[in-house]
């Protein structure tokens, strides 16, 4: 998902318009849309682009297509609303656009959504497992330790490992009691800053150019733990395998009063260990000994700096490259370098911060199944997967439509 441009614009403007006959009396609103694509790409208005908005209070989702004009209309009950567009008018393009505020209770009302574009993925985030499995009958409880993340080539051609970044992006959980990196304008549409706020570790694949190839349709996997969990937990994974990465730092994370201990089965190669390229959060009695990633709700990132862009020196300069928020530093990675992201939203409530940008992730993927074995999946485009000739995911840039809830890990089937 290589960003081109960087921001969703949105004008608003609010209008009364009369209606025919109405039977819910004063209770309906009217809400017209005019898409507006970036510039350059003014041929893609077109009949037929789904755009949707969802009631911030229900979760109740309306769907409506554009006409010729790239144009729709909404006829709701009074209230407030989020309206989304992901639109992917073939393989390489996407342009999405959000206004997380609609407000319908004042008035009907007529906005232009201007769309922001962005390139599809060649490496993304195809599944993320953190939120731990049942223990076995005999042991009442939940294990947690057996977290993973897998990506996959989604492209034609192969594609290097080697430099690439990943991280979370603050807050840890969805339901944080705020979010201090984002705003609200005058609209009430959320304003990002110039950077995504990653806490505690950015971990980076070794490498010097061209060593982890990954070629079309194929899978890397990331192990927090790499052991066989199954080992101890039948309903758990076994990451303790030869060709798995892991995420492992002995003097960073020493912690031990786990079971397992951090250090990686004895089948993982020593040079598919990630490193951490920049920790922020504190080590030892006062600090984490271990790195953690949200149960429910992690919104990861992946990100590559440019070709020639000094990315150790930056990080080095804590002054150039972290914030403080509170007691805790942040490391700041510039929207415009990531590769991919999917930004996983707390199911079991209503109240949810946004955290990646609209044209990182639109939208995002709720979850429910906290320590039942459950997974964050993307979806596989079964039309691509034939005319390609491997697999081909979902990649519209809004993990609302490429991602859902898997009741099973993937890994335990292979």
């Amino acid at each position: 998902m290589k960003k081109f441009s960087i921001y969703a614009l949105l004008l608003v403007s609010t209008a009364c318009m009369s209606f025919g006959e109405n039977p819910y009396g004063d209770d309906v609103r009217r809400l017209s849309v005019q898409l507006v694509y970036p510039e350059g790409h003014g041929d893609r208005l077109r009949e037929g682009v789904a755009v949707t908005l969802t009631d911030r209070n229900s979760s109740n989702v309306y769907t409506a297509l554009t006409d010729a004009s790239g144009a729709v209309e909404f006829r709701v009950t009074t209230g407030r609303y989020r309206l989304a567009v992901s639109d992917k008018p073939d393989p390489s393009l996407i342009f999405n656009g959000t206004v997380e505020q609609v407000d319908l209770i004042a008035g009907d009302a007529a906005l232009d959504l201007v769309l922001g574009f962005s390139w599809a993925g060649s490496v993304v985030i195809k599944e993320v497992y953190a939120a731990g499995c049942p223990m076995d009958d005999n042991k009442p409880g939940y294990y947690v330790y057996d977290k993973y993340i897998v990506l996959h080539n989604n492209s034609g051609t192969t594609q290097y490992l080697d430099g690439l970044c990943l991280c979370t992006v603050a807050p840890y959980n969805s339901k944080a009691s705020s979010n201090p990196w984002t705003s609200l304008d005058a609209s009430g549409n959320i304003v990002f800053r110039d950077y995504a706020a990653v806490p505690d570790a950015i971990w980076q694949f070794p490498g010097g150019g061209e060593d982890f190839a990954l070629e079309p349709g194929a899978d890397a996997v990331i192990a927090y733990w790499g052991v066989d969990h199954t080992q101890t937990y039948s309903q758990s994974v076994d990451l303790n395998r030869e060709e798995y990465f892991v995420l492992y730092d002995q003097l960073l994370y020493p912690g031990t009063g786990i079971w397992p201990t951090p250090a990686p089965g004895d089948r993982i190669r020593r040079e598919q260990w990630l490193r951490v390229l920049k920790k922020t959060g504190r080590s030892g009695q006062n600090g984490a000994n271990t790195y953690v990633i949200s149960e429910l709700s992690p919104a990861v990132i992946l990100f590559r700096a440019p070709a020639d862009f000094d990315l150790e020196g930056y990080l080095a300069d804590d002054l150039q490259s972290t914030i403080l928020s509170g007691s805790i530093v942040y490391s700041k990675v510039p929207w415009e370098w990531i590769v991919d992201g999917v930004e996983v939203s707390d199911n079991t409530g209503a109240t949810n911060h946004k955290r990646l940008r609209p044209d990182i992730d639109a939208g995002s993927v709720g979850y429910s199944g906290v320590h039942q074995g459950h997974t964050i999946h993307r979806r596989l485009d079964e039309e691509a997967t034939e005319e390609y000739g491997f697999e081909v995911y979902m990649d519209t840039n809004n993990s609302s439509n490429d991602f859902y809830e898997r009741a099973t890990q993937s890994l335990r089937e292979s």
